[in-house]
């Protein structure tokens, strides 16, 4: 048995004998049916080091995978709703799952947060999201950032490109030479949450901490109407002409395959497009390139996923509950999911030698407290992240005046606020 598989089977063991109702004798298995929409390959392998980990600790681990967030999270509520909860089911770090607790529809893991001491060793943009009234809501499985640029370095050697971009010019410069060679120079899947990850990465590469903060949390009319944020605008759509006539409607991982083929160059996404890179057996610095931006200045915006634990007041379903919010946010868990899924561990005490280089900028980034954000979905009521999302690839898809654009922003942005 491999040290990290020991601690975590008598982590399980002890936690079990804490618990209400439990005996000394060999307890059943503890089935979790646990509802994701980690379904593309990459994800697809991360989440099986999750399966794995629950059940090294002598748990039963019923997968219920449901393509697309938005229809998982949904699937989950009816669920909720309707009597017959799930053990955990996948929220993003957000406001989305606030309603739910709410309506007192979840169980707090108040037990395992504290024994586990996650006050120590969360990052408070995290801690703000669980934390709900003083109890922990949610287990955090991993950190996101969603505004890395990614290149494919063998597109950029056919485009005669050296050097990964440094800033928004650099970029344009490269977006330029990539189509002269007769590459697709910006791979996007044209969704709506995917342009709102492009519009991200421009705010907060040419906008800066201050702008992103004024725009998105203090929703500021002056800085919205401002000339600064117009030229974010400007360069957002300006990227809209380098897609191809596919990217309508094109997922986001069939985007990441049009890097790892050379035949793209470019592509705003989370982290978790490494999971793929790492599936076709790429390396960062050998076959792609991970810019988490353009200089100190830059803030790393953090995203992620977690699991949220329905109400229920069976004690099976209550042990499994919290032996799943300990299992997922151990040491040895972290690292191995993060190694597949491309996102970076929710922890800093963690053996980092095993991530890759991309990971490890993450890591190192994240030391740095003045950089950590954020995204949208921290600041923003789910409202207003629909409405700011529909005005941005309604720009995105048409011809629209920016200072109209500006003016539909600050609307979005008021409602609901």
């Amino acid at each position: 048995m491999t040290p990290s598989r020991m601690l975590i089977t008598t982590m399980a063991a002890a936690l079990a004998l804490t618990l209400p109702g439990a005996s000394r004798a060999q307890p059943a298995p503890l089935k979790a049916e646990v509802i994701h929409w980690w379904t593309a390959g990459g994800e697809s392998a991360a989440v099986k080091t999750l399966a794995d980990a629950y059940r090294a600790a002598g748990g039963t681990w019923v997968d219920t995978a449901i393509a697309l967030g938005e229809q998982a999270r949904a699937v989950a509520i009816n669920r909720i709703v309707g009597g017959n909860p799930p053990t955990a089911a996948q929220f993003n770090t957000s406001k989305q799952f606030l309603d739910v607790v709410e309506q007192g529809l979840l169980n707090n893991v108040d037990a395992v947060a504290q024994r586990d001491g996650w006050d120590k060793f969360l990052p408070e943009t995290v801690l703000n999201v669980i934390r709900v009234k003083g109890h922990y809501y949610a287990a955090p499985v991993d950190i996101h950032m969603p505004a890395w640029i990614w290149t494919s370095k063998a597109a950029f050697k056919k485009a005669g490109i050296a050097a990964d971009p440094r800033s928004m010019d650099e970029l344009f410069a490269a977006l330029d030479k990539l189509r002269a060679a007769g590459l697709v120079p910006l791979a996007h899947g044209g969704q709506t949450w995917q342009d709102n990850i492009v519009f991200t990465a421009v705010l907060a590469n040419q906008g800066g901490r201050e702008l992103y903060l004024k725009v998105l949390r203090d929703r500021d009319p002056k800085a919205i109407l401002g000339e600064p944020f117009k030229q974010v605008l400007l360069s957002f759509k300006r990227l809209q002409g380098y897609v191809d006539k596919g990217s309508p409607g094109r997922n986001w991982n069939d985007a990441t395959a049009m890097l790892i083929s050379g035949k793209a160059g470019v592509q705003f996404m989370g982290d978790w497009a490494k999971g793929e890179f790492a599936l076709a057996r790429q390396e960062p610095g050998r076959d792609y390139g991970c810019i988490a931006g353009f200089g100190p200045a830059s803030p790393y915006i953090i995203q992620g996923d977690v699991f949220v634990f329905p109400k229920t007041d069976k004690p099976d379903a209550l042990k499994a509950q919290q032996l799943l919010a300990s299992v997922i946010t151990a040491p040895a868990a972290q690292v191995a999911f993060s190694q597949r899924k491309g996102s970076i561990p929710i922890r800093t005490d963690v053996d980092a030698s095993k991530l890759d280089a991309c990971a490890q900028q993450g890591l190192a980034i994240m030391k740095d407290k003045s950089r950590q954000l954020g995204n949208g979905e921290v600041y923003l009521s789910p409202d207003q992240n629909g409405a700011l999302s529909d005005v941005l690839t309604a720009y995105w898809n048409r011809n629209i005046p920016v200072e109209k654009v500006q003016k539909d922003i600050l609307a979005a942005l008021r409602e609901g606020g």
